[in-house]
């Protein structure tokens, strides 16, 4: 009788309690890349199987949550800091596939704490074989934009190096936009080399090629699917964000040149 007590008050918790996991859940899928509309959908599913009504805002950097339970009317409203966290597509998928778990009844409340919990301290992948994959795309790009066998080769050594500049960067808590400079600093100077010493038939195509890698999609990519669906304020943050990101690789790549003394005209 007690282990029935215990497991009907993990499956039923109160509005307080669901409002605190909500809002944290969306924070976190907020932070790692997800759009506003997928957000939504999720934490209004993972709501109505909890037998909770919520009203939700989602922010530039906080998520506004007030939460009513549908039997007593009792009511919670929280605002939530936006989780600051690398973008992740797996953590994306896991989170949404949470959701629908606990909507169709395969995952109790207390379940759904406890998956929540491993997927917020999932180990990121693994830093040298994204490197390595990172450079090997960039390379194809080059060979797909008309760039040889000796650019591609060239793309592949700058956008490695490049890409670990940004790794260590990012680990040591530097400034993004600085990490985005340096990053593209590094990596056009070394593709310049095409032009500098005649290696290949394709130097230009190495050169814009070498700094594809920070080409910020994601928050160009989101903020056009929240400005679709009416959420007007992140849609102009996201892309404001992905704007500056483009202008620090623009800058780091200017630099680059200018310091060579490279005419592209």
């Amino acid at each position: 009788m007690r282990q029935e007590n215990v497991t009907s008050e993990i499956s039923s918790p109160d509005v307080k309690e669901v409002c605190a996991f909500l809002s944290d859940y969306a924070a976190w899928l907020c932070g790692c890349g997800a759009t506003c509309i997928r957000i939504e959908k999720n934490v209004y599913r993972m709501a109505a199987a909890f037998g909770i009504r919520v009203d939700l805002s989602i922010m530039p950097s906080h998520i506004i949550l007030t939460g009513r339970d549908m039997k007593d009317g009792a009511s919670f409203s929280l605002v939530h800091t936006v989780c600051r966290s690398a973008i992740s597509f797996d953590m994306n998928t896991r989170l949404s596939k949470l959701s629908w778990d606990v909507a169709d009844g395969k995952s109790s409340y207390g379940d759904a704490l406890s998956r929540f919990e491993e997927i917020k301290h999932t180990a990121p992948a693994n830093k040298w074989l994204v490197l390595v994959l990172a450079s090997l795309a960039n390379a194809s790009f080059c060979r797909l934009f008309g760039g040889d066998s000796v650019s591609m080769l060239v793309v592949f050594v700058s956008t490695f190096c490049g890409y670990r500049i940004k790794q260590m960067m990012l680990e040591d808590k530097a400034d993004v936009r600085f990490v985005f400079v340096c990053a593209s600093f590094f990596s056009a100077v070394l593709s310049a080399g095409c032009h500098l010493f005649g290696w290949g038939d394709t130097p230009g195509i190495a050169l814009g090629c070498s700094v594809l890698y920070l080409v910020p999609g994601i928050p160009y990519i989101n903020s056009a699917s929240d400005m679709l669906d009416g959420h007007y304020l992140c849609a102009f943050s996201r892309f404001m964000n992905g704007m500056v990101l483009t202008v620090c690789l623009s800058l780091g790549l200017i630099c680059g040149l200018l310091m060579l003394n490279i005419d592209l005209a």
